[in-house]
């Protein structure tokens, strides 16, 4: 029984009233919840072994390119480009990785001012992606928790610092100290202000660890665009694209990510009709709405017929019970 499963952001993020003939449709499916949150999303959809979340190791086996076996024994940790800016109660990050726009004449620059820094603690500096840059770390390297970048955002620095008094998160404190000063006076930065970009002077630490011995998911395809899901689809051995339509493409178990959508005109108006009309002809069984939320909606082939006594769906934060 093949399936089309959308990945979607937080129901709150598609506010609006559904056009009718979608709303009776979407009232029929089989409503569920679970656990919100990005991770618990993709772990609705793939079972690592062991049950851990290596986001730097799978991120790197995207941008390296150079497959699980050159990199399967190897602690990988991201150290994303990132830029802090103080206010009057210390410091907060404003942006990270992609959001700083880097290019290749930013990387020429600013790695061989930080290289030498890990090289002393043992650490090596790689940069595959202008905006996802990684430290391979010695095995048995002892961290202290690292919060994402998306969890701090905006946040008090220092709250989100390696905290206490042990070894470990001493050493993590030095180590970013150090960078911030040698990123602080970088001429790369004057050169970027000249340009209208943000400052570099920082380096997010995250995402610790090592490629799962194998991933495991029933989907065939994956099209997206985000590297971690693009990481967690090659491990399982899913074909990845990322085509324009998520109506296009093979037969089979697909998962269509779509959490960058923030129009539900666009949901419910292009790419919601196409698909019903396309399971309605038979062509696929069930359509699956997984929610970053934790919301599900699971409509099977014919059931649109069915229930025909609920009341239509008036938005997608309604409680259809």
């Amino acid at each position: 029984m093949a399936t089309i499963t959308l990945l979607l952001p937080e129901r709150t993020r598609l506010p609006g009233p559904l056009p009718a003939p979608v709303g009776r449709v979407l009232a029929r499916a089989d409503h569920e919840s679970g656990e919100a949150g990005t991770r618990a999303q993709l772990a609705r959809h793939f079972r690592l072994i062991p049950d851990h979340w290596p986001v730097a190791a799978l991120t790197r086996l995207v941008d390296a390119g150079d497959g699980p076996a050159a990199a399967a024994d190897e602690i990988w940790l991201r150290a994303d480009p990132a830029y802090v800016a103080p206010d009057l109660t210390g410091a907060r990050l404003l942006g990270w990785g992609e959001n700083l726009a880097l290019d290749s004449d930013d990387l020429q620059a600013f790695l061989p001012a930080l290289r030498p820094l890990f090289g002393d603690a043992g650490f090596a500096l790689d940069a595959p992606h202008p905006a996802r840059w990684y430290l391979r770390l010695p095995a048995g390297t002892r961290l202290p928790p690292l919060p994402g970048p998306d969890e701090a955002l905006g946040e008090d620095l220092f709250a989100a610092l390696p905290q206490g008094d042990e070894a470990a998160a001493r050493r993590w404190r030095a180590l970013i100290t150090e960078v911030q000063v040698a990123l602080h006076q970088h001429p790369r930065n004057r050169e970027r202000a000249a340009l209208g970009k943000p400052a570099v002077n920082a380096l997010w630490f995250w995402g610790a660890g090592q490629l799962p011995d194998a991933v495991q998911s029933r989907y065939l395809h994956v099209r997206s665009q985000d590297p971690l899901l693009q990481g967690l689809a090659q491990m399982a051995g899913a074909a990845i694209a990322t085509p324009a339509s998520p109506g296009d493409g093979p037969a089979g178990d697909s998962l269509v990510d779509m959490r960058r959508v923030r129009s539900l005109e666009l949901l419910a108006g292009q790419v919601l009709p196409p698909l019903l009309q396309s399971m309605e002809r038979g062509e696929y069984d069930v359509l699956q709405l997984d929610f970053e939320d934790g919301a599900s909606l699971r409509l099977r082939h014919g059931q649109r017929r069915w229930q025909f006594w609920r009341r239509p769906l008036a938005t997608l934060a309604a409680d259809a019970g």
